[in-house]
């Protein structure tokens, strides 16, 4: 054996094997490459050669000069992971995992970069190019899209190092390779209105339509009671009178002519979730109807209650987004998925879903109700048109503490995580404080982009999430530069540090955008335009049109249809600049 180490002119030796992991001993002389090359340090991928035809791929995690060997062979020993193997030949091939392992005295070098060319080289062309590898800057950084999507993806990271530039490209790259993949993305603070040009649809509070009836019973309660625990009474009542306006509603449009004698509504089959229209002027006449039947007044107190709440949130102008034409009916749901879920595309197969102008209350019920639209719609269509729904901010939704949070939502997240690959609906985590986040829901996300995490906590549920081969990989999470990202699971060929690529500086996000163009502190903020930015303020919450409500007539109710939408409203934290202070002074629409 002696002799053999005598003849390698390598840079190093394996000296210990245990499992995926090796020791390797740096050698002090016969070293033939440049001291720039032989920069052995955490990080570095390195080469065994095994037999003549076989590379190991590592990765160096621990560099010590701290109880070598007794030889004076040696200036340091390095502990790496073992990640996969290279099979040479004509066309060099690599696979995941080892099959033949190191044996004591096989030679290690620093890797080539034809050999992670061969690492890294895109499998099919259904991969995307993210950026370059951070230890060579020559090699792109590939992401398997088919992997990735279908068993879900996260991506993670401290507030300032990149995240949403990174989500904007990463949902670019994939719509060029899947043109047709419809994605769904809910934006908490108004950031990505422009970052995908034509191809997105932004929704906002001024331009949805989401009728309160597609909210089931624990949604609407929510919204009624302002995200405070419903009163028992009322529950009850709701629980009783909702199915039967519903049943209500149906022999309207059922009817051949006015005036027909009523059938039970109780006869309708309905449950209190059954997704089919009802009218709040059924609703709160059947309340009313019971209220007068009763004789004792503090009975009555509790109808009385329910219906002022309810006529208090249906003329709260925040909510006319669920309640516009609510005495009109018409059963829209189907325009309504089309439009939300951009079934057909029209070339914009992606929405864009503003929450920031949304009243705090609902925001929890309105997400919860557009997962589970997406969830069941891809459920009862098996899947034959697969959307991406990506949750930004997503442990506000799907919160590790069950007391933090709306239930249904947490639920309806959950739901796709755990199903919805099976029919269609691929879900993409972003968030700050993944220790926050649900663990069940996280675990479902096989490809994880982990950018700089400082907490404590954070660094140890990644590890925890992430395999064994690559956890020695996150004590680099706290150090990362911005851009910089660590990549682990299916989507990815090995775990990998790389630098995302540029984002062009029309898809940057709003935040990511203003930096570099922060208007002069004198530039237009006099009194007009402190007046201009107050009227819009106080018109985000005022009814400036009259609406037009065809139930005054008491004809019958027709299916109302929707108007092409309108240019998205820029909302308040959409930032300011100097080219917007003569859009502040249009009134509102």
């Amino acid at each position: 054996m002696r002799s053999r180490f005598n003849t390698v002119t390598s840079f190093g030796r394996v000296i210990s094997v245990r499992g995926s992991l090796a020791r390797v001993g740096l050698l002090a002389a016969g070293q033939k490459m440049p001291a720039s090359e032989l920069r052995a340090t955490v990080g570095r991928f390195i080469s065994i050669r095994c037999g003549t035809t076989t590379t190991i791929v590592a990765m160096i995690t621990e560099v010590s000069c701290e109880e070598l060997p007794s030889s004076d062979e040696y200036i340091a020993t390095a502990s790496v992971d073992l990640l996969g193997e290279i099979f040479g030949g004509d066309r060099p091939k690599f696979q995941r995992g080892v099959t033949n392992y190191p044996t004591i005295g096989d030679a290690v070098d620093l890797i080539t970069a034809q050999d992670l060319r061969t690492v890294y080289a895109p499998s099919g062309s259904d991969q995307i190019n993210v950026g370059n590898l951070q230890q060579d800057r020559s090699v792109i950084a590939y992401v398997d899209v088919e992997e990735m999507l279908s068993k879900h993806f996260a991506v993670l990271g401290s507030t300032g190092v990149g995240k949403s530039t990174s989500v904007s490209l990463l949902l670019n790259e994939i719509l060029k390779a899947r043109p047709n993949l419809r994605v769904f993305l809910l934006d908490v603070h108004n950031e990505y209105g422009r970052c995908f040009g034509d191809r997105a649809l932004v929704l906002n509070p001024r331009n949805l339509k989401l009728p309160f009836w597609l909210f089931n019973f624990e949604e609407i309660v929510d919204v009624l009671f302002g995200g405070r625990p419903g009163v028992p009474e009322e529950l009850d009542i709701l629980a009783e009178i909702i199915p039967m306006a519903k049943g209500i509603y149906t022999q309207y449009q059922n009817s051949d002519r006015l005036g027909l004698k009523r059938i039970d509504p109780k006869a309708g089959g309905y449950t209190v979730d059954t997704p089919v229209p009802y009218r709040l002027v059924d609703l709160i006449s059947l309340i009313d109807e019971r209220m007068g039947k009763l004789e004792n007044r503090s009975s009555r107190i509790i109808y009385h209650k329910l219906i002022s709440r309810i006529e208090t949130v249906r003329n709260d102008p925040r909510y006319a987004f669920m309640f516009d034409n609510a005495n009109v009916g018409g059963d829209t749901m189907a325009e309504v998925i089309s439009h939300l879920f951009r079934l057909p595309a029209n070339g914009r197969p992606m929405t864009i879903m503003q929450l920031a102008g949304f009243p705090a209350e609902v925001v929890d019920s309105v997400v919860s109700v557009l997962c589970r639209m997406a969830f069941d719609f891809g459920l009862w269509s098996d899947g034959v048109s697969p959307l991406l729904f990506v949750c930004e901010e997503a442990h506000r939704y799907a919160s590790a503490d069950r007391n933090i949070g709306f239930g249904p939502t947490r639920k309806a997240v959950s739901r796709i995580a755990k199903e919805g690959r099976k029919y269609g609906v691929f879900l993409g985590l972003v968030t700050q404080r993944p220790a926050e986040l649900d663990a069940t829901i996280i675990s479902q996300c096989n490809t994880l982009f982990a950018m700089r995490l400082a907490n404590d906590r954070d660094q140890a549920l990644l590890r925890s999430a992430v395999s064994d081969a690559a956890a020695n990989l996150l004590s680099f999470v706290p150090s990362l530069g911005t851009r910089e990202v660590l990549a682990f699971g299916e989507g990815v060929a090995l775990p990998t540090r790389l630098r995302f690529k540029e984002v062009p500086v029309h898809q940057l996000p709003r935040s990511e955008a203003t930096i570099a163009s922060v208007p002069s502190v004198a530039a237009g903020h006099d009194m007009h335009f402190v007046s201009a930015v107050l009227d819009r303020w106080r018109g985000a919450t005022s009814n400036r049109d009259v609406p037009n409500d065809p139930s005054i007539g008491g004809d019958r109710p027709t299916a109302r249809i929707m108007t092409p939408v309108e240019a998205p409203m820029l909302q308040p934290s959409m930032g300011l600049d100097p080219d917007r202070f003569s859009l502040l002074k249009k009134p509102l629409r």
